[in-house]
């Protein structure tokens, strides 16, 4: 019998600049899921959340999903590959938007590693820099953000832990 455990990010060994995580999968962004997010953030812009005022008052003429959320979707489907054994994002040095998501589009991501730096001061850790780039359904880049993440080295991460013991199949 083998147990498998899932990978869950990378450690600083594992990062090569130049390779590319396509993350999977791809999250079609509801109204519901946008108006939720709006409620939940204090964003009340009516181009979020009122389709007569989109519709009649603004350039895009129908709802805009709010791109904070556009952001934390896209953010989150590369926690997997990138930052899920991580120690702490350090910064997002650029935030770019480059078109507007709709409601019932579906949001795709991949991440470029674009350097690696091991601690000068640490000899446990070494900081990642990435860029991820998020596209709709029609393969449209519509968000590009660039960031460093400060990696555990493989020989100096902690275990991963459960809150049980022993063979629970025997």
């Amino acid at each position: 019998m083998t147990v498998y455990d899932r990978p869950f990010g990378r450690y600083f060994e594992e990062f090569e600049p130049g390779d590319i995580y396509r993350h999977w999968p791809g999250k079609t962004i509801t109204e519901a899921d946008d108006h939720l997010f709006c409620m939940i953030t204090m964003n009340h812009h009516p181009l979020h959340i009122n389709a007569w005022y989109a519709e009649n008052e603004t350039v895009q003429g129908r709802n805009v999903v709010v791109g904070n959320l556009v952001y934390s979707l896209v953010l989150g489907m590369s926690v997997p590959d990138v930052s899920g054994a991580a120690i702490a994002n350090l910064e997002v040095e650029s935030l770019v938007h480059r078109a507007p998501t709709f409601h019932g589009d579906t949001i795709y991501a991949e991440t470029k590693v674009i350097s690696k730096n091991a601690s000068k001061s640490r000899e446990d850790r070494g900081v990642v820099t990435v860029e991820t780039k998020a596209f709709n359904q029609l393969g449209n880049e519509i968000c590009f953000f660039r960031r460093k993440v400060m990696v555990w080295k493989r020989d100096f991460a902690p275990a991963r832990q459960r809150p049980y013991t022993g063979d629970v199949w025997s």
